[in-house]
């Protein structure tokens, strides 16, 4: 992973390098000028609406575009058609131009628009800023490219295009067109009855008692023609709005349950498609890809206390329906996040809450579903003096702190502790590992990345699986680029989705076939997006850091997962985040 020397510390965004001791050190006015841009850059972004994870940010990507290291905020719209917020700010390099346009997995790139200018920010070096128009629903990327002193490059950044919202007419607005139009029928009966009667008369002449009837008449009928002109629009207007509300975005929903089979707990993951289209549900569950290597990422946490946490790889047993063994949570009611990734790139979680009853007897977990399965147990929130017993304990740490894993390695969140984050704003979330004794850890990939993390909020309302790259789904800018290279203009899914699904399976199985080492670099070689120079700044050193904005304030836990040693291990961190600052 590219070293990024600049760790965002507290509210006020101060950047300091830290020795190992843990010493500060100033910075240069060269880093002190970087951070300002980057700061310039962070202030202009606003909280971005509700994508594939719950609650969280649109899309973050942080990372290369050929020879430009970049950061990009994609913030789409809540309304389809509408425009997404663009910004684009060059880390690494000197950019001249940068533009960009939409690309959908449908029409691809032979039926994509021409691309458009981004503006360069004033008094900001190397940021740009624009809008770029979603005009169809569904999987959809924006392809950008940067033209300055290293050539030129192109990046992908999927993103979905979906109507999750209904605007409201502002209230004053709707009485102002209300009375407008009102003036405007009394205008048109009001003309329609004197083209029949005053408009006929010559000067100085009075209106006979024919005339007088006769733009009644017309007057009458211009009330009724008006009439039924409003009513029909407001008829087509309110079947046209009921359509749209059928046609808002709905999450997949999914209903769990855990079973003893065999003496052992049995995770039941099966997918509600009773309120789905019959087009999407071959979309969505017949044409599902890994991410990862996996077909499911799944984590469960335990509810309000969040002390209780596991990350699972479901296999898949019919169209809808996953199963895992559960490892030795101890009971409780958990909050249940599952990732899917479509062939079109299209991410979704699914959401729901399951009890997680206590092991009874000689029954005892023995069944690993997935070799790289893991689960840990900490203190609850708020609670710290409560430590669970069990192997897995993990104590909760916090910015600037150390914290110890299960293997004896440390990690250390870089930042002041004691201080709150602020909603909206995004931060480069940095983590240190160091061996047990004290030097720098050498971290191994794991599933094809030096780290993952999953941010979930007290209340369970804020969720995301997070990588060093950014927000989004790597499955899904896999997806994106291959159809991009795609000459087809319009995307037909020919093949048959049962042949599809036992392909997909197919591979998966062959995967866990492999060596963890065989199989981590076999993934990192498949990304899309990790051309050789990203496969060489993609070091497995240990420093992590994930690009990431806490969309409202409250209690957050960070769960931060490493490899070392051939062993999965999980490192829980905690944040406090205060609303924006006016």
């Amino acid at each position: 992973m590219y070293r990024q020397e600049l760790a965002w510390r507290g509210e006020n965004g101060c950047v300091l390098f830290n020795d190992k001791e843990g010493d500060k050190i100033h910075m240069k006015k060269k880093e002190i000028r970087k951070v300002a841009a980057i700061y310039g850059f962070i202030i202009l972004l606003l909280a971005m609406r509700l994508q594939a994870h719950v609650g969280s940010s649109g899309v973050l990507y942080q990372g290369q575009a050929g020879a430009y290291r970049v950061l990009v905020s994609l913030m789409p719209p809540d309304v389809i058609p509408g425009t997404a917020n663009l910004t684009v700010y060059v880390e690494e390099g000197n950019a001249n131009k940068v533009t960009a346009r939409p690309i959908y997995f449908r029409t691809g790139d032979e039926g994509a628009p021409s691309a458009d200018e981004l503006s360069p920010v004033v008094n900001q070096v190397n940021q740009f800023q624009g809008i770029v128009w979603l005009m169809a629903g569904g999987a959809s990327s924006v392809q950008i490219t940067i033209e300055g002193n290293k050539g030129k490059s192109e990046l992908v950044v999927p993103i979905a295009a979906i109507s999750t919202a209904q605007r409201e007419m502002p209230t004053g607005l709707g009485v102002l067109l209300s009375v407008l139009g009102l003036l405007l029928v009394v205008l048109l009966v009001t003309t329609i009855g004197a083209s029949a009667s005053d408009g006929l008369l010559k000067a100085g002449e009075s209106l006979t008692t024919k005339q007088k009837h006769a733009r009644l008449v017309n007057m009458g009928v211009a009330v009724v023609a008006c009439t039924l002109i409003l009513y029909g629009g407001s008829s087509w207007w309110s079947s046209w709005a009921d359509d749209y509300k059928q046609h808002l975005y709905k999450p997949l929903e999914g209903k769990t349950a855990v079973v003893n089979q065999n003496g052992e707990h049995l995770f039941q993951l099966k997918i509600d498609t009773t309120h789905l289209l019959k087009t999407r549900q071959r979309t969505t569950l017949s044409f599902l890809i890994p991410d990862h290597g996996k077909l499911m990422h799944l984590f469960l946490v335990r509810q309000s206390t969040l002390d209780a946490f596991a990350h699972l790889h479901p296999e898949r047993r019919d169209t809808a329906t996953f199963e895992v063994y559960l490892p030795k949570l101890p009971a409780g009611k958990y909050l249940v996040y599952a990732d899917i990734v479509q062939r079109s790139g299209f991410t979704e979680t699914i959401t729901d809450t399951v009890e997680i009853p206590a092991i009874q007897g000689n029954m005892f977990p023995k069944t690993k579903t997935d070799p790289e399965d893991t689960y840990v147990v900490s203190d609850p929130l708020n609670n710290p003096k409560q430590i669970p017993t069990d192997e897995n304990v993990v104590i909760c740490g916090k910015p600037g702190t150390s914290t110890k894993l299960k293997d004896g390695s440390t990690v250390v969140w870089e930042g002041k502790s004691n201080v709150a984050f602020e909603a909206g704003k995004p931060y480069q979330l940095a983590f240190e590992v160091f061996d047990p004794s004290g030097r720098p850890a050498i971290l191994e990939p794991y599933l094809g990345m030096n780290g993952h993390a999953a941010i979930v909020k007290s209340d369970g309302k804020v969720y995301i699986h997070l990588h060093p790259v950014g927000t989004y789904s790597m499955a899904a800018q896999q997806s994106m680029q291959s159809r991009i290279a795609d000459t087809t203009k319009i995307y037909r899914f020919t093949t048959s989705p049962k042949i599809f699904r036992d392909s997909i399976d197919r591979y998966i199985t062959k995967l866990k076939a492999m060596p963890p080492a065989e199989r981590d670099r076999f993934l990192m070689q498949t990304m899309s997006g990790m051309n050789s120079h990203e496969m060489g700044t993609m070091k497995h050193e240990n420093r992590i850091v994930f690009p990431y904005a806490f969309p409202k304030e409250g209690q957050y836990r960070i769960f931060l997962q490493i490899k070392r040693n051939g062993q999965v291990l999980t490192g829980i961190f905690d944040a406090i985040v205060k609303a924006p600052a006016m």
